[in-house]
């Protein structure tokens, strides 16, 4: 891998959960970055670590997450707003099913509501490195906000 590919890569996110196709000696092995070291002044990568993976092998990841369909909760059309507790999550995966993201679907949200890891429908093959069923993001409340005032209003 030449240092403008690694660097623009670095550069784009998701670097430490891609994997990666790269060329040893004439060989090709699949590798997933396990760690970047930096210089100190310019900030510009100085070594990489790479683990080979086989198609098998399972590893942890933290994988991003994406929230979909905002604008169908009922909770963010009566002003709320989505919190992203967590914008990743650490995951289990086979190294031939690295999802790319995690979807989590927003559709009929309400105020209050809370989504955890149990509430999403997780990629092929993955699981949670943690027993916890945390919360990845709710909807609050727009200040001012009183329940069961949108009754009134229809009213």
């Amino acid at each position: 891998m030449s240092f403008n590919v690694l660097l623009k890569t670095l550069r784009q996110g998701g670097f430490l959960s891609t994997l990666i196709d790269l060329n040893v000696d004439g060989k090709t092995e699949r590798v997933v970055c396990r760690g970047v070291q930096r210089h100190v002044v310019k900030d510009l990568p100085t070594h990489v670590d790479f683990l080979r993976l086989a198609p098998t092998t399972r590893v942890k990841l933290h994988i991003p997450v994406h929230f979909e369909n905002e604008a169908a909760a009922p909770g963010v059309k009566l002003g709320g707003t989505v919190v992203h507790v967590r914008s990743e999550i650490e995951l289990e995966v086979t190294a031939n099913d690295i999802p790319e993201f995690v979807t989590v679907d927003l559709t009929g949200r309400k105020i209050g509501d809370v989504i955890h890891i149990q509430d999403v429908t997780l990629p092929k093959g993955a699981v949670p490195t943690t027993d916890r069923n945390f919360a990845i993001a709710n909807i609050s409340a727009p200040s001012g906000y009183v329940p069961g005032a949108e009754e009134d209003d229809a009213e």
